[in-house]
């Protein structure tokens, strides 16, 4: 096992110990791909998800909200071409009797080569020391040559491959790459073919075509069939975007690590409505401010990568990735694309109801461009998870060392901003003064109340649940009505008077020191 994938191991592990994420229906053995959020993982989610939305829609005036319902019309869904078009490549082992994406083995086939030359060139930096010329050795080195090359030319196969649908070519890649299943080691293949992501339901009593409805596989097609009605209720004028945070369901062929990829999930889009011809420019616009978004919390840039499309989907001429370094590697995290109009143009076409937007400055009525910033909920709880959790050695009581794990969440995203400790709990006078002041810190932010186990402890958890600030009550505190803070982080202890601890955390955990 490697470093990254026993980080990551812990990471889920830590996820149930502390209350973050549990599996579904775990007493029945568990629902494949399929979570629950726990008391501090709730809390943790809908942080994230304030930060999103007032980023997103409190401060930009020309960006509004929306709540779609997840049940829509079927017809919403043949107009957006997912009925037709909405699959992924499925192929059966026929030995191990498992089911995997076609794509994916030939992405991570490609990431073994492209491993390879990787190597060879740690190995010549290593060899020739600061004189080391990366750029020229890749493009010289006859071995790291061929390695990128044939890795290129595997991409460029699969790429067109998906674009024409071409199911043969997919299975050819696997036959000529010899993969193998990844569990069983057996190149018995089934034929590769499409399998559509979309769940399905009856409509009351209706059995039939007639009667399915789909859950949502996307959040976007809420927004556009109310485009003209949100255009109207907030008289907005183009350019303008309209937000939405909500539940999705892929019936994904392989759902795997963790809440990565899950069947149901929660995403945060916002469509962005722009005049024809301008769309390239405010796709370079969106680009740059969402990568700012996420380096606000702290984020190095280097765990931070953009990944242009190669295969693009069906309605967009620009896209691409926001990918993080997850401890499985660089994975999507958000998509920036410019969608063109196909959404609008097709909702007007299948629905007979004119989408246009009449510009008074121009005196013209057209079908807007979109673009489109869509980032799953989910996977930005686990990229800031991934980010936070740290094992490290500090200072015990002893004049020693201690390991502990700490959360070092971005204060305004902590689940608990401060929890409140009395030194002792059997001292009734410690106990009173401690729960008088949590009751006064409740009011304004969600802290916690503990007075189990030795103070070193309850430090010790309180670092595991991300809680930057522990208030402790000793005998001083009823002398002279002054605590300790103690900073997750510093570990630095700071005495304070108790009618000042609600403004310095409230300071420290505020929003405006992430937006």
């Amino acid at each position: 096992m490697t470093q990254h994938e026993d980080i990551f191991k812990k990471i889920v592990s830590h996820c149930k110990e502390y209350g973050f994420i549990y599996a579904s229906s775990e007493i029945y053995d568990g629902l494949s791909a399929v979570y629950d959020y726990g008391p501090y993982g709730v809390e943790l989610k809908n942080n994230i998800k304030s930060y999103w939305w007032k980023a997103m829609v409190q401060l930009n005036e020309n960006i509004v909200g929306l709540d779609s319902a997840i049940f829509m019309h079927p017809k919403i869904w043949k107009a957006s071409g997912h009925v037709d078009a909405f699959n992924d490549p499925l192929v059966d082992n026929k030995d191990s009797k498992k089911r995997y994406r076609a794509d994916t083995l030939i992405e991570d086939a490609i990431a073994k080569i492209e491993a390879k030359a990787e190597k060879e060139i740690q190995k010549a930096k290593a060899r020739f020391g600061e004189s080391f010329d990366e750029d020229l050795y890749r493009t010289t080195n006859p071995r790291v040559v061929e390695y990128l090359s044939k890795a290129r030319e595997i991409n460029e196969r699969m790429n067109s491959s998906l674009t024409n649908s071409n199911m043969e070519e997919l299975k050819q890649i696997i036959i000529d790459l010899e993969i193998a299943d990844p569990d069983s080691g057996s190149r018995n293949w089934t034929e590769v073919r499409q399998f559509n992501l979309m769940f399905n339901t009856q409509l009351g009593n209706i059995s039939g075509e007639e009667g399915k409805l789909y859950l949502r596989p996307e959040t976007a097609q809420g927004i556009f069939v109310n485009f003209l009605n949100v255009q109207k209720t907030t008289r907005q004028k183009i350019p303008f975007g309209i937000a939405q945070i909500g539940k999705a369901f892929r019936n994904e062929i392989v759902a795997r690590q963790f809440i990565f990829r899950m069947r149901e999930f929660e995403q945060m889009e916002m469509q962005f409505f722009v005049k024809p011809g301008t769309e390239l420019d405010w796709y370079e616009y969106w680009k740059e401010k969402r990568k700012k978004w996420h380096l606000a919390l702290g984020t190095p840039e280097s765990k931070i990568n953009f990944h242009n499309h190669e295969n693009l989907a069906h309605y967009a001429n620009a896209a691409v990735d926001i990918q993080y370094e997850f401890p499985f590697g660089f994975k999507e995290l958000e998509g920036i694309h410019s969608r063109t109009n196909f959404d609008l143009k097709s909702h007007q076409e299948l629905s007979g109801k004119k989408m246009q937007y009449f510009d008074a400055e121009d005196n013209d009525s057209y079908i807007p461009y979109v673009v489109e910033t869509s980032i799953g909920c989910d996977r930005m709880f686990l990229a800031v998870l991934s980010e936070a959790y740290c094992e490290e050695f500090v200072p015990d009581a002893e004049g020693g060392e201690a390991q502990r794990i700490v959360l070092k969440l971005h204060p305004a995203l902590a689940p608990i901003k401060c929890a409140v400790l009395p030194l002792l709990k059997n001292k009734p006078e410690l106990v009173e003064k401690a729960k008088q002041i949590m009751s006064e810190l409740t009011s304004t932010f969600y802290c916690v109340y503990d007075d189990k186990d030795a103070i070193g402890r309850r430090y010790r958890r309180q670092d595991a649940l991300g809680t930057p600030y522990c208030i402790t009550i000793d005998f001083e505190s009823l002398e002279n009505n002054s605590v300790t803070i103690r900073d997750r982080d510093t570990l630095a202890q700071e005495r304070v008077n108790i009618k000042d601890i609600e403004g310095i955390i409230q300071n420290k955990v505020s929003w405006k020191n992430l937006l």
